[in-house]
Formats: C-alpha cells, structure tokens, sequence
C-alpha cells in the first residue's frame, strides 16, 4: 500500500538508535514531521541532521514528566501539531531472576517502561483532543502476556503498558484518537545483545539470524499510523505472523 504522512508530525521517544531511530528515518521518508526524543542530545542531534528540516531533535528522559511535557510542547510549536506519538523507550537492563534483583534497577525500569509511556499519553491526549484525533503507538513484545524468567521487570512494565493501550482506546475513540499497540517480536537490536549475554531464559539462546531488522519494525509503525491499522486498534498487533508481515508489506 502506498503511505502517505505529509503534514503530519510525529514523536518517537527513545529515538536515539534501533527501533526509535528506524521509525523517526522511516515515518519522515513518508513524508512526516519529526521529532527524536532520547536522553543524549549526540546521537538524535547527528540522526536530526541526516534526516534534515523535516526532524527536530529533544533531549527527553521519559522517565521525568517535564520532560515528556516539554518535548510535546516543541513539537507542537515547531511543526504546529502533534499527529502521532511512538511511545517506543524502553529498557530491559538489568536481567535477573526476582531473588537476585536490585530494587532501585526494577524501579528505573518501570519509571521508563511504564511511567514513561503514562506520561507520553498524558501530554499528547489533550492536544490530540483539542486538534480533533491523533494516532498513539506503543511499543509492546510478547513480554506483556508471558512469563520469562529474569525479566520480571520488563514481562510487569509490557503487560501494564497493554492494560493502558486497552483503557485509553476506550477512553478516547470518541475523540477520534486512535491507541494501538505493536508487538514486533525479537529485533536485532543493542537490547537482543544483552538479552543473549545474560544466557536467562530460551530467548537468549535464539540465532542472531532470527531476529526482525528494526526497519520492518519502522515500517510497522508507519502503516499503524494509516486508516490500514484501525482494525487494530484498543490491542497489540503481533509483527510475528505471515499475515501480519503480509499486511505491512514487508513480504509479498
């Protein structure tokens, strides 16, 4: 299918490298508005550039309010609207079985992965509302409806961030804001490494070769963002299935 974005502007947190980094570069060549938000300024200031006038780069530790408010607001006076948000940060670092965990490390990780999606919704409803709709994507995995041992964190932060993705479709389709989750399944990026060297549970043992290139998860993303995603909408599409891969266009 043919994507067009133009005149649209989007924010990807956590854009500094793999599936954030792909997405921003995907969603700007369909034409979109960009904005790459990351804690380190480096890495989405050089992508910003390559990308060109159509990207803005915001330093933003999603794990701060402000911080997600104040990145929400430049997108809106830069590019005049706020169209589509990729609540994509996340982290899964450090992997341990509950017993040998170290609180403070689980409490960051639900400050990012769940608090941080929270506050990405809680900034762009309301501009989304007043604007008359907007599109949402949360970034999910397998992890949010499976138990895999020394993820604890990560399986708790991806199963409230599905709960979420449910309750704010329910609460918003009346606004014409579209909330959707997408589940891309194994991806070859810096958080598969470390997943592999912790050697906890069958997903460290899988072949780098099984794993999705984050440009199809980009472009997942993307297609999301089109009326093609409705059917979708209030769950998690799964990236991992034929149809599903189908669908985007990403196998014949």
């Amino acid at each position: 299918m043919s994507i067009d974005l133009t005149s649209k502007t989007a924010l990807i947190t956590g854009a500094s490298r793999g599936i954030g980094e792909a997405a921003a570069r995907i969603l700007a060549g369909y034409g979109a508005n960009v904005v790459l938000a990351a804690r380190s300024a480096t890495d989405i200031e050089r992508i910003a550039a390559e990308i060109g006038d159509k990207a803005l780069a915001v330093t933003c530790d999603v794990a701060q309010y402000s911080d997600v408010e104040n990145a929400v607001k430049k997108a809106v006076d830069h590019f005049g609207s706020l169209d589509i948000l990729v609540n994509n940060a996340g982290m899964i670092d450090p992997i341990a079985r509950l017993e040998d965990s170290d609180p403070e490390a689980w409490g960051q990780v639900v400050d990012i992965n769940l608090k941080g999606v929270y506050y990405g919704l809680r900034t762009a409803i309301p501009i989304m509302k007043r604007q008359g709709g907007g599109v949402i994507i949360n970034i999910s995995s397998g992890a949010a409806v499976a138990a895999l041992e020394g993820w604890s964190h990560y399986c708790a932060t991806k199963a409230a961030v599905l709960s979420l993705t449910r309750l704010v479709h329910r609460e918003s389709i009346d606004d014409n804001i579209r909330v959707v989750g997408l589940s891309p399944g194994t991806v070859a990026t810096d958080m598969q490494r470390s997943i592999k060297d912790s050697g906890i549970n069958p997903v460290s043992q899988l072949n780098w070769a099984n794993h999705i290139s984050a440009d199809w998860v980009g472009e997942a993303v993307a297609w999301l963002a089109t009326d093609a995603g409705r059917p979708h909408d209030g769950g998690d599409f799964s990236l991992k299935t034929e149809e599903a891969r189908r669908a985007v266009g990403l196998i014949a």
